[in-house]
């Protein structure tokens, strides 16, 4: 009943919504969702104590995977690097073969729902509760995090949908159904029930982390830089998310082409913007880099006054590293399954470079940037991520902000335009390949980014961290059952490469 009660809530505050701007929509918004949000996050996040730190199963989980897959495909998030940079350049890749988009088209609308706020608000958070150390465990972790990216996406091509008018679905839903069916009568029921349950999850994952975290954090900024709390929006989350929703929405009616298409666009600029930024802040205090460096080794393993010793440290930064790139959570299979492919390992190969973009080199800019500054906070409030990073960079120069701003909107921007796909493919998969069903969904996608943008951060993050660790629980089972399917695809094409048997295509052929 709390939760009927909920929903015709929250459907009462859309329509009355000019009525009440005035007189504390946001908050009212905020009552109706956070009890659900507070229930879903404490049964997904059960935890157990290691050296007094309470430990979330799911982390273990990820973690774990990522390790087995590294020793298991022997080393290929490293073996396999360089190749997959000539596939996303174009070498190889046959712009006749089925599919939507190209490899660097995939990559980019990958890399566009990971490389998001995680990055900006997440490592200044990791950063202060887990000290200097943490960034070494996030590093590893993403390192680590290349290996089951590899394995994902190419399971995601391997057993996508291919339909007559070129289109395709792929992604967990997919090869956890008809993956395990084909491994074994037995594992057929299994599978399916894993799809469904992943499904459901990265609904939820959609409209909480892929969405509601973006809209949230990205207003949180905006408001920053245009005054704090004597702003003129510093009470019109609703506002600004309209605006996000409808910016949104004329992105995500062209389906996966027209996503791709503003993607490739958004994300190299974004993260040329950030980074640039970033490694002016670094070099601009080029006499601490060794410090910084030498504090995050130091920190790794020693960690004196940090809460819960090294465990403490480790688990804040891989905690952090598996949110930000969400290797083993199956979410980007489903973005890398429309590549124009006949080899499905390819895209395992071209998936490599997510955790490393996403990870190594971006977040570990931003930790840099906060350890160099002197900025990172241990008391600092989980809600105060994004000020704390806009912080670093303000010490260094005061307009600085300002392009951090417009980074982290762009950064939430394409999250959102991502994971509308993601979750748009896993609601067809529960309900249906139909019109109907694909405007349902995208209308509800962009009512809960008004959601939000008007809720505190502390009900955002529980569900947004929830939803989509969840996902983690059936993707990571069922990888398990269809990783020798995985090694005989990797076997059959790296003895092609290396017998030089590959035929290459020049880049103009791959440009459309």
């Amino acid at each position: 009943m709390s939760i009927i009660k909920s929903g015709l809530t929250l459907l009462g505050l859309f329509i009355s919504m000019p009525v009440f701007a005035d007189s504390g929509i946001d908050s009212r918004i905020n009552e109706a969702i956070e009890p659900f949000a507070n229930a879903v996050a404490g049964f997904i996040f059960l935890s157990f104590p290691i050296a007094g730190v309470p430990i979330p199963f799911v982390l273990v989980w990820l973690i774990a995977g990522a390790i087995f897959f590294t020793f298991y495909f022997r080393f290929i998030n490293f073996r396999a690097f360089r190749h997959g940079f000539q596939l996303v350049r174009g070498d190889y890749s046959d712009p006749n073969a089925p599919g939507e988009v190209t490899h660097f088209q995939a990559l980019a609308t990958a890399l566009s729902g990971t490389v998001g706020l995680g990055n900006i608000a997440g490592v200044a958070i990791a950063v202060s509760l887990g000290g200097p150390g943490a960034t070494f465990w996030m590093i590893l972790a993403g390192l680590l995090g290349m290996s089951s990216k590899f394995v994902e996406c190419t399971l995601g091509v391997k057993y996508r949908n291919e339909y007559s008018d070129g289109t395709v679905s792929g992604g967990p839903m997919y090869y956890l159904s008809k993956g395990l069916a084909e491994r074994s009568d037995k594992l057929k029921s299994l599978g399916k029930l894993l799809a469904v349950m992943f499904a459901i999850f990265c609904v939820g994952g959609s409209f909480g982390g892929g969405n509601m975290f973006q809209a949230n954090q990205s207003f949180k900024q905006v408001v920053a830089v245009t005054g704090g709390d004597a702003s003129w929006l510093a009470d019109k989350g609703w506002l600004f998310g309209l605006v996000i929703a409808a910016l949104v929405g004329l992105v995500i009616i062209g389906g996966i082409k027209g996503i791709a298409r503003v993607t490739s666009k958004i994300v190299p600029f974004m993260a040329v913007l950030y980074v640039t930024t970033g490694l002016f802040i670094i070099f601009s205090k080029s006499s601490e880099i060794p410090a910084a460096f030498a504090a995050i080794i130091d920190g790794a393993f020693s960690a004196e006054g940090i809460s819960g010793g090294v465990i403490g440290v480790l688990f804040q930064g891989f905690k952090r590293a598996a949110f930000s790139n969400e290797a083993g959570i199956g979410s980007a299979a489903i973005a890398h399954s429309a590549v124009r492919t006949n080899r499905p390992v390819t895209e395992g190969f071209v998936a490599l470079y997510e955790p490393f973009i996403d990870t190594v080199v971006v977040c570990t800019i931003t930790a840099l940037v906060i350890i160099i500054t002197g900025t990172w906070n241990p008391s600092v409030d989980p809600s105060e991520g994004v000020a704390l990073t806009s912080a670093a960079f303000e010490s260094s120069i005061s307009w600085f902000p300002w392009i951090l701003t417009l980074a982290v909107v762009l950064f939430a921007f394409s999250t959102m335009i991502s994971w509308s796909y993601y979750g748009l493919k896993a609601w067809t998969y529960l309900f249906g390949e139909s019109m109907i069903t694909d405007i349902v969904y995208k209308v509800m996608f962009l009512s809960f980014v008004v959601i939000g943008a008007s809720m505190e951060l502390g009900s955002v993050i529980d569900f947004s961290d929830a939803m989509i660790f969840a996902m983690a629980f059936p993707n990571m089972l069922g990888i398990y059952f269809l990783v020798p399917v995985v090694k005989k695809e990797l076997n059959e094409y790296w003895a092609d490469y290396k017998a030089g048997r590959l035929q290459k295509f020049g880049k103009a052929a791959n440009r459309a």
